[in-house]
């Protein structure tokens, strides 16, 4: 039986989940907790009680994608034609589910090779929780648990992520790739019930995916403001990010005038746009607000809509098979940089740069986990970066990642 703490919310054990060898599947029909996931309706969030979860890790082999479509499907929620008008479930099946894909699976869908071991292996990376409509039952409140952050810990060092950039510049200049998103990581060791501090970063201003998924022996929260992929009744929506300066006057004509970041972001549309092609009705994509600058916290960054119609028939693994791992956090072409991102990074890539939210008959939702944190049993774990092109600063480009991570960070110490 889940713990629930005092904040309304399941408590983290201090130990992980049991290992592989084959996907976990878990039914749960005890009493509601909070339920917070990205992009679930708002109005169904106090009365979501959970049917059943699956768990996968690279280790367990098979295709994630499919594994997914076929598990939603035997409970409830079939997703393989997204072209068909979403139909109601409410009162008499599955509302709908929370789903995660990491990045080092959408790597494997891509056919990537393996990169840096994870630092916080008890996170699975394929995890679905099919929710009910029923009654949630009032926890207690009782005293805050005692809540302490420890120092947090790079993965790199300035210096060797300023060189990383370099590397990614000379293989640009060879002609290797045009452009590859690098991203570091911090632990810091915590004392205390992680997930109402996980929970906080869902109010951060501009987190269109603001929200916190938990397991045994883990948690991840949520203030991405991308959307990885968005589909409804057979409408496709990705908004890429890139490009980032200060939420000041200043930092936005600075980020409008930068041919620099105009023409990275311009290449990450582009790979959007061949991504969509992919599993588009032919001629449908097309590309809204180009360029469109809006605030994250105390950061102004540059957004895209590219939209498209759905080929006939396109279901959810093709639809996580075309569009992860997210052209924006790896770089172009995707698979050359995915290449490149497993030689240059110390550590995976873990609960970032993946994909999470929410899924329901003829409706996906799934924000790409930038700007997230997880914890593990005893440590929590953030990551942050940015995409290198020729003409990237690496200086400029480590200030950058500081700049991602600082809002997080201070978040979660309660700041």
């Amino acid at each position: 039986m889940r713990k629930v703490g005092p904040y309304g919310v399941e408590t983290l054990p201090q130990v992980g989940a049991a290992g592989g060898g084959a996907a976990a599947l878990v039914a749960d029909s005890g009493p509601a907790a909070l339920v917070d996931v990205p992009g679930a309706p708002a109005a169904c969030r106090g009365a979501l009680t959970e049917r059943a979860r699956l768990h996968w890790r690279r280790g367990d082999g098979g295709d994630p994608a499919a594994l997914a479509e076929e598990f939603l499907a035997a409970h409830g929620l079939p997703l393989h034609d997204l072209t068909r008008p979403a139909t109601g479930q409410h009162g008499t099946g599955a509302c709908g589910a929370a789903l995660y894909l990491s990045a080092a699976a959408g790597a494997l869908l891509a056919g990537a090779p393996t990169g840096a071991p994870e630092p916080a292996p008890t996170l699975p990376d394929l995890a679905i929780v099919v929710y009910d409509h029923g009654t949630a039952r009032a926890t207690p409140p009782g005293a805050p648990t005692p809540w302490r952050l420890g120092e947090w810990t790079e993965s790199w060092t300035p210096r060797q992520h300023a060189a990383a950039v370099d590397a990614v510049r000379a293989a640009i200049g060879r002609g290797d790739v045009y452009q590859t998103n690098i991203v570091g990581h911090a632990a810091a060791p915590y004392t205390g019930d992680p997930l109402p501090a996980l929970s906080r970063l869902g109010a951060l201003p501009g987190a269109r995916y603001g929200g916190v998924l938990t397991g045994d022996g883990w948690a991840i929260g949520c203030a991405s403001p991308e959307t990885l992929v968005e589909v409804t009744d057979g409408h496709i929506i990705t908004r890429p990010i890139k490009g980032t300066r200060p939420a000041t006057a200043a930092g936005r004509a600075e980020l409008l005038a930068s041919a620099k970041e105009r023409a990275e972001h311009i290449m990450i549309v582009d790979l959007e746009r061949n991504d969509l092609a992919r599993i588009a009705r032919t001629g449908t994509v097309t590309v809204d607000d180009l360029f469109a600058v809006r605030r994250w916290c105390d950061l102004w960054q540059a957004e895209s809509t590219v939209r498209a119609a759905a080929a006939d028939g396109l279901g959810l693994a093709d639809l996580l098979r075309a569009t992860c791992p997210g052209g924006s956090v790896t770089g172009a072409p995707k698979l050359a940089a995915l290449t490149q991102i497993s030689d240059l990074e110390p550590v995976g890539r873990g609960a970032s740069m993946g994909a999470l939210g929410w899924v329901a008959p003829g409706h996906v939702d799934l924000g790409l986990t930038i700007r997230t944190a997880a914890a593990d049993g005893q440590r929590l774990h953030t990551w942050a970066g940015g995409g290198i092109t020729w003409d990237s600063d690496a200086g400029a480009e480590v200030a950058e990642a500081a700049a991602k991570t600082t809002p997080i960070r201070a978040t979660l110490a309660g700041r």
